[in-house]
């Protein structure tokens, strides 16, 4: 088991390599056919980026493991609010491999007779719950912080933001717009020096659109779609080459 997982977290930098390669090709797609590009060539762009997705596929079988393992190792957190959502992120990310498994069989010929519309929807939908728990994970982050940092800053009536730069709250402003002044300081605060944070919630707020849009519970466009996976794999990567920026635990 444990020699799987090594080998899961070695090929996940290729894998998200193959993903940013696949949505930048969604984005050129998208932008030539926009822009009045012959439509053979349009089709060769549509046809790399659908042998990107079925590359990362292939990287991604048996990542099931990996994601019921991270929930085993959830499951110990003494915080019970990181305890959920990390363990139920994982849970329903193990069954959104486990789907994108089956639909790669599916995709390379393996089971021809295979519904692999009903099963792209199966594993979207899983996609779809495992980010919102991500983002009620980062949510109860951010307000941790922000309640810590607040209570520094109760009885001042100023807040150090930027190595020693004041901003200070009017005293003549209404009391909720003070409020909201607050907190919007101390959000800024918290994000910016926690970096890990930052990018994981950059991360998942490009990655929900995707499932969304797939599912279409939000439409938007193909353009859209695939900036927000690029961004989102750019950031995973960054994760990767720079592991001080994976938001633990």
């Amino acid at each position: 088991m444990e020699s799987w997982v090594r080998y899961s977290a070695q090929s996940q930098a290729k894998e998200r390599l193959f993903r940013a390669a696949q949505y930048a090709c969604t984005v050129l797609g998208y932008t030539l056919q926009k822009n009045g590009m012959s439509s053979e060539f349009v089709a060769k762009v549509k046809k790399l980026e659908a042998h990107m997705s079925l590359g990362r596929k292939l990287f991604r079988l048996g990542n099931s493991v990996d994601a019921l393992e991270s929930a085993k190792r959830a499951i110990h957190l003494s915080d019970i609010v990181l305890r959920f959502c990390i363990t139920v992120s994982n849970l329903n990310r193990a069954m959104y491999f486990a789907c994108d498994n089956v639909l790669w069989l599916g995709k390379s010929g393996l089971a021809p007779t295979m519904d692999q519309e009903k099963w792209s929807q199966r594993s979207f939908r899983y996609y779809l719950f495992a980010l919102i728990m991500n983002l009620s994970r980062d949510a109860y982050e951010i307000k941790v912080l922000m309640e810590r940092e607040g209570s520094g800053h109760r009885n001042k009536s100023c807040l150090v933001i930027d190595n020693g730069d004041l901003e200070g709250t009017d005293a003549r402003s209404e009391p909720f717009e003070r409020r909201v002044r607050i907190q919007l300081l101390l959000l800024c605060h918290v994000l910016k020096s926690n970096p890990p944070l930052l990018v994981d919630v950059l991360k998942n707020a490009c990655d929900i659109f995707i499932p969304l849009d797939k599912l279409g519970l939000y439409r938007t466009n193909p353009g859209f779609v695939g900036l927000c996976g690029l961004t989102s794999s750019v950031l995973s990567i960054l994760s990767i080459v720079h592991p001080w920026l994976k938001l633990k635990p």
